[in-house]
């Protein structure tokens, strides 16, 4: 990769739940040019969450073609690309078409919560086996929805005739011309399907869950060959796919947090908080995930637990969209600011059900505090501590289930551009808050992942050598006594909500 007329850049997909990015990297991981494309959600129903899969593929193309241009970078130099994406949605697809034979399940869909309670004897079984809850984000029950709800469906998979993937599998697939039907272990562990220690899928969840093996993708490393482009149109044949991750573990990478205690915060759609564990399954008794980590060249499985809030920058896209509070999600910071600091309104933002550490899908949304006084501005700083006071929860199950207390984290996702929203994390949190110099931490750890792979890069140490990650430091402004009566306040709005919504 040294030779002078080497390809020495990186193509980036991050294909998210609410938009379709591309980056260029150059080789000392600087974002040369981007592409961003929105892609839209239905809500057929309530609880229903759904996207057009042939709209992924898309808006894929349209924001490559953005980022290409952007970045002045012609395609002979795109030594590799990396791919990260939203996990858990679902896309089952004919083999041959290639073309999805329903709508798309988005990991936030809640359709299945029902058939999740008819499991509920299963839960243990599941939980030891994948790491994951018994819950409708993840994809098993996606799968069996569509297979029973879409005509033949059910008969055409037992016949070899679907395949079924993650949306990294289904671009894989696509990119590739229907040459490979793969996924990466990060991935994989998100579909409540795989054998999380041995990373491979099990036959007895396919079972319970009325999944034909024969759907599923081959799990690959995330680094390494994913196949090659064929036919694209938007980009020419024979460009390698490297590097593959879920968006989260991507960001893990993007953040540098690739050893075991290391910990970061991804604030996008939802919230994702996860703490790396190294070569050790870490079983949380605390209501989080253990998750697979993205593998490096050395090929050692790694691994992470994770708290997931679902509604974290939705919240505020509510508030702009739902509420028409404010015309554009940055405006929420300003008007925020001038909340009442006597204030004792409290938000749960549990727009769609509940996360980590509840694991509550029927819980929904809720307001305690309201008087004459309350305005748009003490609305507006309640949905940005709602944020911040779920995040203080996974904290308190990370730190219960290590026993290391966490005295610092790395930030990033597009909630962390508000200076306002990371000073009230820090406060709610107690320590200090480390956000990253790159937005965009997960496509840069997909970049990351693909460097590895085509060799431009020997180690996550390299790729940052010449790479500030850190741009700004937020540290705690409130005392423990504040902090003491305000999440005591919280939790007792929490337990109000999940009494109230519970069976």
């Amino acid at each position: 990769m040294s030779k002078a007329n080497s390809p020495d850049c990186l193509l980036v997909i991050d294909q998210g739940t609410t938009s379709s990015r591309a980056i260029v990297f150059d080789k000392h991981a600087n974002a040369l040019g981007t592409g961003q494309v929105e892609v839209k959600l239905a809500y057929p129903q309530s609880g229903w969450v759904e996207q057009t899969a042939s709209d992924l593929i898309d808006s894929v193309a349209s924001a490559v073609a953005a980022a290409l241009v952007a970045s002045g970078v012609e395609t002979s130099r795109i030594a590799a690309i990396g791919l990260t994406n939203q996990r858990e949605t679902t896309v089952v697809w004919d083999r041959h078409s290639g073309q999805a034979i329903a709508p798309a399940i988005v990991w936030q869909d809640r359709r299945t919560a029902e058939t999740c309670r008819s499991l509920a004897s299963h839960r243990d079984e599941v939980r030891q086996k994948t790491g994951l809850e018994l819950d409708p984000y993840f994809s098993a029950t996606k799968i069996a929805w569509i297979l029973e709800h879409t005509p033949n469906a059910k008969e055409r998979a037992h016949n070899g005739e679907l395949l079924f993937g993650t949306v990294d599998s289904f671009l894989i697939h696509r990119m590739t011309g229907g040459a490979v039907h793969a996924t990466d272990v990060t991935n994989a562990s998100r579909t409540m399907l795989m054998d999380l220690a041995t990373a491979e899928w099990d036959s007895s969840l396919c079972s319970l869950f009325g999944v034909p093996p024969d759907m599923l993708p081959e799990i690959r490393p995330s680094v390494g060959s994913f196949g090659t482009t064929q036919g694209l149109g938007w980009l020419p044949d024979g460009l390698p796919i490297m590097g593959v991750a879920g968006d989260q573990q991507a960001s893990l990478v993007g953040q540098g947090c690739v050893k075991s205690g290391q910990t970061k915060c991804t604030y996008g759609t939802g919230a994702f908080l996860l703490t790396h564990t190294g070569t050790t399954i870490a079983r949380s008794k605390n209501g989080l995930l253990t998750t697979r980590a993205a593998t490096l060249t050395d090929g050692q499985p790694q691994f992470a637990l994770e708290g997931s809030v679902f509604v974290a920058g939705a919240a505020v896209q509510w508030f702009r969209d739902g509420l028409k509070a404010v015309g554009a999600a940055p405006e929420i910071n300003p008007l925020a600011d001038q909340a009442d600091p006597h204030s004792e309104l409290i938000f749960v933002p549990a727009l769609t059900g509940l996360g980590a550490p509840y694991w509550n899908p029927e819980a929904r949304g809720t307001i305690f505090g309201l008087t004459r006084s309350t305005s748009q501005a003490d609305m507006a700083r309640a949905t940005l501590e709602g944020v911040a006071y779920q995040v203080a929860d996974l904290i308190d199950s990370i730190v219960a289930d290590t026993g290391q207390p966490l005295i610092d984290m790395s930030v990033d996702g597009g909630m962390s551009d508000s200076d306002l929203f990371l000073q009230l994390q820090s406060d709610v949190l107690g320590f200090e808050l480390r956000r990253s110099l790159q937005r965009e931490a997960t496509a840069l750890g997909a970049g990351v992942l693909a460097g590895l792979g085509i060799g431009l890069w020997e180690s996550v140490e390299h790729a940052f050598a010449t790479h500030s990650s850190v741009q700004k430091r937020f540290a705690p402004a409130r005392d423990q006594s504040w902090r003491t009566v305000a999440l005591a306040r919280w939790r007792k709005a929490i337990a109000a909500v999940n009494l109230f919504y519970s069976h």
